[in-house]
């Protein structure tokens, strides 16, 4: 992926310039990380998921108290994605950041629950959902467990726990760190859920168990629905990770990331790639399974 090049965004429902400010220094997404976001991929000129995407946040900003105006609705918010690739002349896969935060008011008590959105792009190399070349080479990470409550669930702009794991990979060099939540049980990776096969089925963590509700996640639970592959959702020990066949992490961006090592064990990468394949089939579906 290329860092952004894109030079518009859209500011509640209005186009401005990325290079200018409309943030105060007493917005609550930087006072208090007062906000959720979504990540959303655009393919072949297809926005991906986008009714999955939009449930998720607005059942997030039920669960914060936020108000959720009528304008929010998916067919708005996808005619202004489509407006503003192309103003910002996009031919190419396009990664959407959709962000909606409190507005500003009150110390930790708001003053309103009113909220605003913001719409950016980012222009990426890979066209299609491609599989990855090696494997990832993974670790643990141990230095903090995710607590396991509701807000666990949700993608919101308090992400320190994802930060820290993700400077605990860079530094020792890894391709991702696997979380651990409060239990010590398998939660997800820096910013993907994870997958487990064994013997032909797969396995992974339920989301009482602290993961984020991914949308790629839905998808390959959808897939494995509808392909008559047994899929478990349940408690997952650590020791999974020696156990398994095959290990693969999904988020909405990159599609699918096949595990080639952890530790001195070796993965093989079938079902990776044959959900690879089916995300690449709805990708030229006229119907995106929502």
């Amino acid at each position: 992926m290329e860092a952004a090049t894109d030079t518009f965004c859209n500011f509640n429902g209005h186009l401005i310039s990325i290079y200018e400010p409309v943030i105060s220094f007493a917005n609550r997404a930087f006072r208090y990380g007062d906000a959720l976001f979504e990540t959303i991929r655009v393919v072949n000129g297809k926005i991906m998921f986008l009714h999955d995407h939009m449930r998720r946040i607005k059942v997030g900003m039920t669960m914060l108290r936020m108000n959720v105006p009528h304008e929010l609705g998916a067919d708005a918010i996808s005619n202004l994605i489509h407006q503003l690739i192309q103003v910002n002349q996009i031919t190419s896969d396009v990664r959407i950041r959709f962000t909606v935060f409190r507005n500003e008011g009150g110390f930790y008590t708001p003053t309103s629950n009113d909220i605003s959105f913001l719409i950016e792009t980012e222009t990426l190399e890979e066209k299609g959902y491609c599989l990855n070349s090696p494997g990832y080479n993974v670790d643990v990470f141990h230095g903090i467990r995710k607590t396991k409550n509701k807000l666990a669930t949700l993608k919101s702009g308090n992400a320190l726990i994802y930060v820290l794991a993700g400077i605990y990979k860079k530094d020792i060099k890894l391709d991702d760190v696997i979380l651990l939540n409060d239990e010590g049980n398998i939660c997800e990776s820096v910013s993907s859920n994870i997958f487990f096969v064994k013997n032909g089925a797969l396995y992974t963590p339920t989301l009482d168990e602290g993961c984020v509700e991914g949308v790629m996640r839905r998808q390959i639970l959808d897939l494995a629905q509808r392909n008559r592959i047994l899929c478990y959702e349940i408690t997952i020990p650590l020791n999974t990770m020696l156990n398994s066949d095959e290990i693969f992490l999904t988020n909405a961006i990159q599609g699918i990331r096949w595990i080639g090592e952890y530790k001195t064990k070796v993965y093989q990468n079938k079902m990776a790639m044959f959900f690879t394949q089916k995300l690449n089939e709805v990708v030229t579906e006229k119907y995106v399974p929502q």
